[in-house]
């Protein structure tokens, strides 16, 4: 085995059947979450229990006439909406005041935040929102997303299990125009969430889209509330991470189309990089162990197989590396395309340059993480 001969021959076949392995693996979660979701929309009862909708905001008047609207058309008449204007300057409060006086003041209300001392400012707020919310479900959202008119129900109806504490449901970009980084950052946050729609299936969810997520009160209270979810720049997997490890609530992430949220893409990469840095770095450092050891093992695997691409001429043994990486990311852009893809551009073959790209920004953000590099949020260094 000290051979290095024999050392490049197994290694690289070892790597690939474990990473191939693990991705068949989530894939089986993926399909797991799909399955369950069929038989919990087959069986959900038709009741309508109490709902707070809670929104915190910050300077999103450009932004916000999208979810406002979404708001009015929602099919569901037992729902409050609780909006936390944290500090705005730009008019955001006028606007969703002029929301509360057609949507009805008794069904809508705006907390006026004058500080935030953090440190994560909107972990602050959101606790601002629940510390006066009456719903027996929590259904959380950002004042830039917009969704469909049954998201609040289809919600809803999908915590029927009262064994299910918490439900994730998908988030992805609106096509802003023409060019790569339109379609890419479609087609990134539909594989974030396949990536965690697996994970989730398979019992060991670590992560969520806060903007889509929601809770039943006793869950809440189940981990002691809030205001015990750790400090963290991703506060909403700290929040699922607390769930599943403190209480015997489970987990569960949506697929349908009547629960899709849709929010805006950045406007360049360095937006955009940013954002992900802010995501990935969340995953690398989280403080919950399982997360920790399991987004770092599939980043540096991933890792592993696009640094090895420019090795291929020299030492060709090493090719099961960066064929695991593709054999995987095929496996995600097909689950992708197949069960968000009623969300997403229609480009077809296009996605091959997605495809291919995906891994190889994935290893410069993981780069980024383990040098040190932090991201910025609402101005705030995280």
């Amino acid at each position: 085995m000290n051979d290095p001969v024999t050392f490049l021959s197994i290694f690289p076949l070892t790597y690939y059947i474990v990473f191939v392995g693990l991705h068949i693996l989530l894939m089986t979660g993926v399909l797991l979450e799909w399955q369950r979701e069929k038989k919990t929309l087959n069986s959900a009862a038709g009741t309508l229990p109490s709902v707070s909708v809670i929104i915190p905001v910050h300077n999103e008047s450009q932004r916000i006439s999208g979810l406002l609207k979404s708001l009015l058309a929602q099919d569901y008449p037992n729902a409050e909406f609780i909006f936390i204007d944290d500090r705005s300057q730009d008019g955001s409060a006028d606007l969703i005041n002029g929301f509360i006086d057609r949507a009805g003041r008794e069904k809508s209300r705006i907390i006026y935040l004058k500080e935030n001392p953090g440190p994560n400012h909107k972990q602050y707020a959101l606790e601002r929102g629940i510390e006066v919310s009456s719903g027996e479900y929590l259904l959380f959202t950002d004042a830039d997303c917009e969704f469909p008119p049954l998201w609040i129900r289809g919600m809803v109806i999908r915590m029927a299990d009262g064994k299910t504490g918490a439900m994730i449901g998908p988030v992805l970009k609106h096509f802003g125009g023409k060019g790569f980084l339109n379609l890419y950052q479609c087609f990134e946050h539909g594989i974030r969430y396949i990536y965690l729609t697996g994970a989730t299936g398979l019992g060991a969810a670590g992560g969520g889209f806060g903007n889509n997520l929601i809770l039943r009160r006793s869950c809440l209270d189940a981990v002691g509330g809030y205001e015990k979810v750790p400090p963290s720049p991703t506060e909403d997997a700290a929040l699922i991470s607390r769930i599943r490890s403190c209480s015997d609530y489970k987990i569960r992430a949506a697929l349908g189309k009547d629960v899709h949220v849709m929010t805006h893409g950045e406007n360049t990469w360095k937006t955009l990089m940013n954002q992900t840095l802010r995501w990935n770095n969340g995953g690398l450092f989280s403080p919950d162990l399982t997360t920790l050891l399991n987004y770092n093992f599939l980043m540096v695997t991933i890792a592993m197989g696009v640094l090895t691409i420019p090795l291929l001429p020299f030492f060709p043994p090493v090719w099961p590396l960066p064929v695991g990486v593709l054999t995987s990311m095929i496996f995600n852009t097909i689950a992708n395309l197949c069960l968000l893809g009623v969300s997403l551009p229609k480009r077809k073959a296009a996605y091959l340059f997605p495809l291919l790209f995906t891994p190889v920004y994935f290893t410069f953000m993981t780069i980024l993480g383990y040098l040190g590099v932090k991201p910025t949020w609402k101005g705030q260094t995280m």
